[in-house]
C-alpha cells in the first residue's frame, strides 16, 4: 500500500462508528493549532473536574500526575483559557515501540488508546519520510517528551468522551518564516507538518513564524477531521483558547464549539 494512502485517513475506523449527524465538534482555527490548545479546547468542551484531569493523567503515566492545569490567560484584553503544563524534566529519546507500550498499559478506555497510537503513528511516519528512515527507526526527541504524550494521550481521551459525529476544523493558516527544534533551524511548515498536510485545507496567515504544530496536525488526522466553514449546527458548548504564543496583528487563539448537527 502506498505509504501517504496508508495514512491519509487514520481515524475513519473510529467515525464509521459513530451516528452521523448526532453532533458535531469544531475547531475554527484562527491563528494555528498546538497540542496543548487542543488538549485546553476539548477540557472547556468536555468539562472534567480537576480531580478526574489528575485521574487521567495518573492513568497514563504516574508523573504526570498534577501537572496540568486549565487557567485564564487574557490577550488584547479577551479572557480565554490555556492549558497550564509543569512537567519534570526529562531526556529520554523514545522508539515508537516504546511510546505504544505506554499506551497500551495507560489506563485509558480502549478507544482512546487507539486513538492515541494512531497520533504517535503518523507522527513516525512522517518523521521517517523526512529523514529516510522505516519508522520503527525514529526516535522522538520533542514528540517522544512527557508533553506530547500527556497531550496526545489525554486528547484522545477527552475526545473519545465527546464522541462527535463529524469534527470539523478549519482550513489551517500557514506562514511563512522558520521554527528552531532538535534538528536545527527550519523552514516553516516543518518538515513533519508538511508531510502530514497533504489533502488538508489551508489558508495564509498574516504572520510569521510556526502556527500548527506536528502534534497538532497529527491528532487532527487521528481523529478524523475534515476541513470547511462552520457547520450547520446549534452550539451548546463553547470555548476560547490560547496557546503560549501570540502573533502581533494576527487574531488569536482557537475556537470550539460541539453541539447537535442541523440536519
Amino acid at each position: 500500500m502506498d505509504r501517504h494512502h496508508n495514512h491519509s485517513h487514520a481515524g475513519e475506523h473510529y467515525h464509521a462508528h459513530l451516528k452521523y449527524g448526532e453532533t458535531v465538534l469544531t475547531v475554527r482555527a484562527h491563528s494555528g493549532l498546538s497540542g496543548d490548545m487542543l488538549v485546553a479546547g476539548l477540557m472547556r468542551v468536555a468539562g472534567p473536574s480537576d480531580e478526574e484531569i489528575d485521574r487521567l493523567l495518573a492513568a497514563i503515566l504516574p508523573e504526570l500526575t498534577g501537572t496540568l492545569r486549565l487557567t485564564k490567560r487574557k490577550v488584547n484584553q479577551v479572557t480565554g483559557w490555556t492549558a497550564t503544563v509543569a512537567l519534570p524534566e526529562e531526556h529520554q529519546h523514545r522508539s515508537l515501540r516504546d511510546i505504544c507500550t505506554v499506551i497500551s498499559q495507560s489506563g485509558l478506555t480502549d478507544q482512546a488508546k487507539q486513538l492515541a497510537t494512531d497520533a504517535f503513528t503518523l507522527l513516525a511516519r512522517a518523521e521517517a519520510a523526512v529523514h529516510d528512515k522505516n519508522p520503527e527507526e525514529v526516535h522522538f526527541h520533542e514528540v517522544g517528551a512527557l508533553d506530547s504524550i500527556l497531550d496526545i494521550c489525554l486528547a484522545a481521551e477527552l475526545f473519545t468522551r465527546l464522541a462527535p459525529g463529524r469534527f470539523v476544523v478549519s482550513p489551517l493558516p500557514l506562514a511563512d518564516g522558520h521554527v528552531t527544534c532538535a534538528h536545527g533551524v527550519l523552514p516553516v511548515p516543518a518538515p513533519a507538518v508538511l508531510e502530514l498536510l497533504e489533502g488538508v485545507s489551508v489558508c495564509r496567515f498574516p504572520g510569521n513564524g510556526e502556527t500548527i504544530t506536528p502534534t497538532a496536525i497529527a491528532l487532527l488526522r487521528a481523529f478524523g477531521a475534515i476541513f470547511g466553514g462552520w457547520p450547520d449546527m446549534r452550539v451548546e458548548r463553547r470555548a476560547l483558547v490560547y496557546g503560549s504564543h501570540d502573533f502581533p496583528s494576527a487574531p488569536n487563539g482557537a475556537i470550539f464549539a460541539f453541539g447537535p448537527t442541523k440536519q
